[in-house]
């Protein structure tokens, strides 16, 4: 079972979640630890520079929308890297706030 199966099937139902994600990637966006929000995707418009709860290639990622081309969306982290291209069946919310 993957880190984030239990928050993408809460999303899936409609409901907003929250949890405190660890590691440094998104550091600068998102410090290890921090308490973030993430509301279900549904009819929102995704833009450049969201921060969204995916899936790129099997592997479940917090990360940044980098790019879009037409209903492409290249998802990578704060630090340089990309993942990968998806579309938005494998984007399952968009977080809304980050606090401590």
């Amino acid at each position: 079972m993957s880190w984030a199966n239990h928050y993408i099937e809460k999303l899936k139902l409609g409901e907003t979640v929250q949890f405190r994600p660890r590691g440094n990637s998104m550091k600068g966006k998102i410090s290890s630890g921090q308490l973030v929000t993430i509301e279900p995707v549904a009819e929102k418009e995704l833009q450049k520079d969201d921060i969204v709860l995916c899936k790129v290639n099997g592997s479940q990622y917090l990360h940044l929308i980098k790019a879009i081309q037409g209903n492409r969306y290249q998802i990578g982290n704060n630090t340089g890297r990309t993942n990968g291209w998806i579309t938005k069946n494998t984007i399952y919310g968009i977080c809304t706030k980050v606090e401590n």
